[in-house]
């Protein structure tokens, strides 16, 4: 009986060793599970969508460039409110168009034609070598102001101008380019690879008009 008592005293260590080794092998350590986190954490920062959108870069990459090919100035040599209310108007109308590479320019199509409904007056024209009254006075002015600019940039070819009867002050004879809704207009066409802007503007002393290519 002794005999059997020291043997199992002797065995028992050895099978609660046994037991306790086999539990702890199915328990992840601290070290393991900090891991199984850390890969968790990771993936949800790739799956996160980024701030910054696909487009919003792509639009940051487009944005054109605007380089001044040529500017023209004409003076304005009256004190008619309503010849100077004319010329801001067709400025405004023009100012800003954009002429794409190979496209054909009309300042009658761009401006349109005057009216009393869009504020046009009447003002000084040249009518068959007389100066009359008429709604609109004052448009040839920024007409002939773009066509001495146009004049000055490699690759537009001008494909329609005519000169008044009578010589204007404003620009030196030969240089100027009237219109008449219907019947007159200046027309060019855009072939120097980009695309161009048309900036238009006045003051009480003067039109300016700038062409501008868009690259």
């Amino acid at each position: 009986m002794k005999k059997i008592i020291i043997i199992f005293l002797t065995l028992l260590p050895m099978l609660v060793f046994s037991g306790c080794g086999n539990n702890t092998s199915n328990i992840p350590s601290s070290g393991d599970n900090n891991n199984t986190q850390s890969n968790k954490v990771d993936e949800q920062k790739q799956n996160e969508p980024s701030d910054i959108k696909p487009e919003e870069q792509n639009t940051k990459k487009s944005e054109p460039t605007e380089t001044l090919l040529y500017e023209f100035s004409t003076p304005i040599k009256t004190s008619s409110s309503n010849r100077l209310t004319n010329i801001q108007l067709t400025c405004q109308f023009l100012n800003g168009t954009e002429v794409e590479n190979e496209e054909e320019f009309s300042f009658c199509g761009t401006v349109g034609q005057a009216s009393s409904s869009k504020g046009y007056k009447k003002a000084d024209v040249i009518v068959n070598k007389q100066i009359v009254q008429a709604i609109g006075g004052g448009m040839c002015q920024v007409s002939t102001t773009l066509y001495n600019a146009v004049l000055g940039v490699p690759g537009l070819e001008v494909t329609e101008r005519h000169s008044h009867d009578k010589p204007v002050n404003y620009v030196e004879s030969g240089k100027d380019a009237t219109i008449s809704y219907g019947t007159l207009d200046f027309k060019f066409v855009n072939k120097t690879g980009n695309k161009i802007k048309i900036i238009a503007s006045n003051d009480e002393n003067t039109v300016t008009i700038k062409i501008n290519s868009i690259s």
